[in-house]
């Protein structure tokens, strides 16, 4: 089992404090693994068995507690009076109101919830009004490079393991598949899941045929800047006619689902968010892989994309930064307020390219760190103080 350290950190940090622990993240990026390490976790510090009490509503055993009433009276009869309680709601989307059941359990002093979602829908809408300011969330992601490196030991190089990791896809379970064939079957399986479960269902799509040529368009532009305008001229193009309102449910959608992450974009000298032309991020680029195939892949935009997980890992708020006409990949910000730019890059050992990437970042007038990330496996440097990272090193960095 693949060690998860930083959200079994997180579990630990607000475990037994009086707020409710949301996980979010998208399909079978790790969930319900980390909490079984959570529970050998506390059973390790005393905990007993009876007082964990554990349900997924993805299995078909839990059907019947897929009401709020029926999942707090089961809840209530397992709970242990006299010590605390762990309780952890597996997908609770399945549940009907359940937000009623989490609430009413929350305020018992015995008790510590824990729940799960793999779309951003469970966290909209009424729930969230209702736990305003009582709930904390833990956003899960699919393996980091990191995580995967430490699934297979030292026996394969840093770079083969790059190759894999973006072609055979990050989430947990391809890693004890044997052939890249099988791994394709699993991609398929969980990307039609997420598609018509938590896009075509909630969405209410009538043309699945259409999201799914939108879904295509989005993967093959990542780290492009796209409108509603520009993918809805694509698709007529294309001979699809389509309204920029559709696309622009499809795209609510796709980013809902946690299939892929809509970023905005920063005027740094301006210090103001900019409302048009927005980024699209893969959870996992070895769907692009699998939905495009091998042909088209943009080696640059997928190491940007790998690198703006990773910054999202950190924890830290994203923007795509705007300086003047020029552009840098990344701007961040960490919970503090420390600002660092990054810009991606395949290579730069041909100077006009390394003249390119660096004009970005040397526009910028203020003081915060800057670095330029590749895949050059070259000493560090410094450009005029700008920090050029082997990306490698960067992404297996400790934190």
């Amino acid at each position: 089992m693949i060690q998860r350290p930083k959200y079994i950190d997180f579990l630990e940090e607000w475990k037994n404090k009086q707020i409710i622990k949301v996980v979010t993240g998208i399909r079978r990026c790790g969930k319900s693994t980390v909490f079984a390490l959570f529970r050998e976790k506390l059973l390790s510090d005393g905990v007993q068995p009876e007082q964990i009490i554990s349900l997924n509503f993805e299995d078909v055993e839990n059907e019947s507690l897929c009401d709020y009433k029926a999942l707090y009276s089961y809840v209530m009869s397992k709970m242990q009076p006299d010590r605390m309680n762990y309780i952890i709601l597996d997908e609770i989307q399945h549940v009907d109101q359940y937000e009623k059941a989490v609430d009413s359990l929350f305020i018992k002093s015995n008790a510590d919830v824990y729940i799960t979602g793999s779309n951003a829908y469970f966290m909209s809408g009424e729930l969230a009004t209702l736990l305003s300011g009582r709930y904390v969330e833990l956003k899960m992601l699919p393996l980091s490079f990191k995580e995967y490196v430490s699934a297979f030991g030292t026996q394969v190089t840093h770079e083969e393991l790059y190759r894999n990791y973006v072609y055979n896809s990050s989430f947990p379970y391809t890693v004890s598949l044997n052939s890249h064939r099988n791994i394709q079957i699993y991609l398929d399986g969980l990307y039609n899941t997420v598609v018509l479960n938590d896009i075509v269902e909630r969405k209410k799509v009538s043309d699945p045929a259409m999201l799914k040529s939108v879904i295509k368009f989005m993967f093959d532009n990542i780290g492009n800047t796209c409108s509603t305008k520009k993918i809805a001229d694509a698709m007529t193009s294309n001979g699809r006619k389509i309204s920029n309102h559709t696309v622009e449910n499809y795209l609510d959608g796709i980013t809902d689902s946690l299939l892929m992450y809509r970023v905005g974009r920063y005027d740094i000298k301006g210090k103001e968010n900019l409302q048009l032309l927005e980024k699209y991020y893969l959870s996992d680029v070895g769907l692009r892989y699998y939905l495009l195939g091998t042909g088209r892949a943009d080696q640059g935009h997928v190491l940007e994309n790998v690198v703006y997980l990773e910054l999202l890992r950190r924890d830290m708020k994203i923007y795509i930064g705007k300086v003047g006409s020029a552009e840098v990949d990344f701007a961040t910000q960490d919970y503090e307020g420390n600002t660092e730019y990054y810009q991606v890059a395949l290579t730069v050992r041909d100077p006009k390219t390394l003249e390119r990437e660096l004009e970005p970042l040397d526009s910028i007038t203020d003081h915060n760190p800057k670095y330029l990330l590749t895949m050059d496996n070259d000493p560090p440097i410094s450009h005029n103080g700008i920090k050029q990272k082997y990306v490698l090193d960067w992404l297996l960095e400790d934190q």
